[in-house]
């Protein structure tokens, strides 16, 4: 998450995302044997990032992207890649869910996990009824 929120802050260069993380695995993840996970998530997030906003818009329609918070907005997208596109056996629906409600209480603003939850659930929902 830190990684894709550093990489929107300055622009979402593509030339930029892979330095942003392989420098912030060197600097925040010494000794992790296999980063592969984060890649996963990052280049994840990254490849479906138009059809991740667009469900953002959908689901919050009230927040324009750009009025979401940088943090807000990339915790959103990580729980939307997990949410969509990742392996349920490996992260649940509601694991993820979890997992980016505490990222969004633990680095967003004081409403930031209410959000996310908000508009998580709605996602989930409409997964559920499909």
């Amino acid at each position: 998450m830190q990684s894709l929120y550093e990489w929107d802050f300055y622009g979402k260069k593509p030339e930029a995302l892979k330095r942003i993380v392989e420098r912030n695995i060197q600097e925040f993840g010494p000794g992790l044997e296999d980063p592969n996970f984060i890649w996963q998530l990052v280049n994840g997030v990254v490849d479906h990032l138009p059809k991740l906003d667009k469900v953002i818009e959908k689901a919050a329609p009230e927040w324009p992207l750009e009025q979401i918070t940088i943090v807000d907005r990339n915790v959103l997208r990580v729980g939307l890649y997990e949410l969509l596109y990742a392996s349920k056996e490996e992260v649940p629906p509601k694991v993820a869910i979890n997992e980016a409600i505490e990222l969004a209480k633990n680095f967003g603003g004081e409403n930031s996990g209410k959000f996310i939850n908000g508009v998580l659930g709605t996602v989930y929902r409409e997964i559920e009824q499909k």
